[in-house]
């Protein structure tokens, strides 16, 4: 099957020049000859051409305002224009190329100059094309290929939070007097976490951190407790010596817990919150604390964190062992608990949000 011939319109105000250029043309290329603008206009409203040769020289509009109404219009903007002209100074071929022209050929025409000089241009004009069909396809690769990725990493996040929810929802059936309270937690960590960042408080240790995934690591701070017995977990009343002791080994079971978790899955920024969670709330700015009595800044931020929303939120709970604190009760408590249980720039930042605790 033959090609189909790529389509040149010649635009001239003189027939002879129209007659000689349409012959030279016509053996390789479809050829429409129009004598003014105003043609040619008329013709592209139905006809797309590949290119255009243009006359500069014509009453009514000259060439150079054809191309600029040729360049200023979005269906034709794009189509190659070539100036034919019997002029030879430099400044007005700089005039047609400043324009848009992709060429320019003066006249009387030379045929194989001629049709050298638009085989060349009618090649790089579909080369460009190629290369923007391929870049527009490599674009849609990319757009699908992003759009897969972002998909399968949702997919790895949805599954990421479901199992710290089951985990978490473990541990809350279990341990029934505190239902709730992960949850909460939770609440009250972004209200600190938010007025940190809001203040600008320690913004080296909080860089880089990633909020969503450490938001639900939190639910898992007390994951450990699925070590304790029952007898003293669910105990109605005050824990002795020995319950307690047994009781605050959920710090160091829950670390270990989210250790082999994190071994098992070859996978460190999923839980690397978690287990600062749970290995640290329940240390102390004075040092009383536990497991591992830390001390000041050696308390990991979260676990200063964690300490201010797990505190908060028992003083306000009903208990076997004890009724709910009013919330002015609860704060003065962590205000009093300010350099002894708890970071006092903490401290200061919750005394700064309190009545947002009120609504976790």
């Amino acid at each position: 099957m033959e090609d189909k011939k790529d389509l040149i319109i010649m635009v001239d105000d003189n027939p002879a020049n129209l007659k000689i250029g349409k012959n030279i043309l016509s053996e390789k290329y479809t050829v429409a000859t129009v004598p003014s603008a105003e043609k040619l206009f008329s013709r592209l409203e139905s006809i797309h051409p590949s290119l255009i040769l243009l006359d500069i020289d014509m009453p009514e509009m000259d060439g150079y305002e054809t191309i600029k109404i040729l360049k200023s219009r979005p269906e034709t903007r794009d189509i190659p224009v070539i100036f034919l002209t019997a002029r030879i100074e430099s400044n007005d071929e700089l005039e047609g190329l400043s324009l848009g022209a992709i060429d320019y050929i003066t006249k009387p025409f030379q045929p194989s100059l001629l049709l050298k000089r638009i085989e060349v241009h009618l090649l790089v004009e579909a080369q460009q094309e190629i290369l923007k069909k391929q870049a527009a396809e490599l674009k849609n690769f990319n757009d699908n290929l992003q759009r897969m990725v972002d998909e399968k990493t949702q997919s790895v996040l949805d599954l990421q939070n479901a199992l710290l929810k089951t985990m978490a929802e473990l541990v809350e059936c279990r341990d029934d007097i505190t239902g709730g309270h992960i949850g909460r937690t939770q609440r009250g960590i972004k209200i600190l976490l938010d007025e940190i960042e809001r203040n600008g408080h320690y913004s080296e240790e909080t860089k880089g951190w990633n909020a969503d995934l450490l938001l639900q690591s939190s639910q898992l701070h007390d994951v450990g407790k699925i070590s304790i017995e029952d007898r003293i977990l669910k105990k109605p009343g005050k824990l002795n010596d020995d319950e307690f002791n047994e009781m605050k080994s959920h710090t160091t079971f829950g670390e270990h817990i989210i250790e082999k978790i994190e071994t098992l899955a070859k996978e460190s920024e999923f839980l690397k919150y978690a287990k600062i969670f749970a290995a640290s709330h329940h240390e102390k700015w004075d040092g009383s604390g536990y497991p591992y009595k830390l001390a000041g800044n050696e308390i990991p931020l979260l676990g200063r964190i964690m300490a201010i929303a797990d505190v908060y939120d028992a003083l306000v709970s009903d208990r076997p062992y004890k009724k709910a604190f009013t919330h002015e009760e609860a704060v003065a408590i962590i205000v009093d608990g300010r350099e002894k249980h708890f970071d006092p720039i903490l401290v200061d930042i919750f005394t700064g949000v309190s009545d947002e605790f009120k609504k976790c």
